[in-house]
């Protein structure tokens, strides 16, 4: 039987008058099993009914169609890339500029794509996180050695337009648009918040300013899908060197 567990916090409080700050000094929990023999509180189904219902019809709408399962895989996938061009493309409409890279956090993508109906639902499973579309332009050292992280965790998907070879987890035989990499020239990168403010260690990029117009990541690959299957397209996404391991 599969027990479902939730833990109720008791905080203990230190105040010496009513004057004083208080402190949590100590933290208990008890924790307590939902079990299918528990009673159903009737009362309670039915106030939440309405919300279910209106919550089901959105999580369930169709925005789109892929003829193949996507999944993530490294170096390289096709959903890593999809998703990669998605937050590119979307910034560049959002933020009205070019974008030389777009990029995910390889940890951020939380599930994959089915064969068939795309839904909304699926999308918050793919990025269940409130992370957000930024913009920041760095300096081509600081660019490399962002690309050495991902290297270094194996490869995370980038955005069509780059490539990175993958060498003692190191990134090698950089080309953005067809070009070496210049450690002189500033680039323009999209990524979420999340790594733009230092997350999965990206500490270079963290001091850097960023360009936020509050659209989240999710709200961008859902309008991304839309817009492909509203000209009667399904979803594709191919593998292309992007990201390689070299011998």
């Amino acid at each position: 039987m599969r027990r479902i567990f939730f833990f109720l916090p008791i905080a203990i409080l230190l105040s010496v008058s009513c004057h004083s700050v208080q402190s949590v000094t100590s933290l208990q929990y008890t924790g307590y099993a939902i079990e299918k023999k528990d009673p159903v509180d009737s009362g309670m189904l039915h106030f939440l009914q309405p919300y279910a219902t209106s919550m089901n019809v959105t999580m369930n709408k169709v925005i789109g169609f892929s003829n193949e399962t996507l999944s993530v895989k490294q170096p390289e996938s096709g959903l890593g890339n999809l998703m990669a061009d998605c937050i590119r493309d979307m910034a560049e409409k959002k933020f009205g500029k070019k974008v030389d890279a777009g990029f995910i956090n390889q940890g951020g993508i939380r599930s994959y794509l089915a064969k068939g109906n795309i839904t909304v639902g699926k999308i918050f499973e793919i990025m269940p996180f409130d992370n957000l579309v930024v913009l920041q332009q760095v300096k081509g050292s600081v660019f490399k050695a962002f690309l050495d992280k991902t290297a270094a965790d194996g490869g995370w998907p980038m955005s069509a337009g780059i490539s990175i070879g993958i060498k003692d987890k190191k990134a090698v035989e950089i080309m953005i648009a067809g070009k070496p990499l210049d450690e002189n020239t500033v680039y323009t990168i999209a990524n979420s918040d999340y790594v733009a403010n230092g997350g999965s260690n990206c500490e270079m990029l963290k001091s850097i300013p960023k360009q936020d117009m509050g659209y989240l990541l999710r709200d961008a690959i859902i309008e991304y899908i839309s817009n492909i299957s509203s000209q009667g397209k399904p979803i594709e996404a191919k593998i292309e060197n992007r990201v390689r391991n070299v011998n």
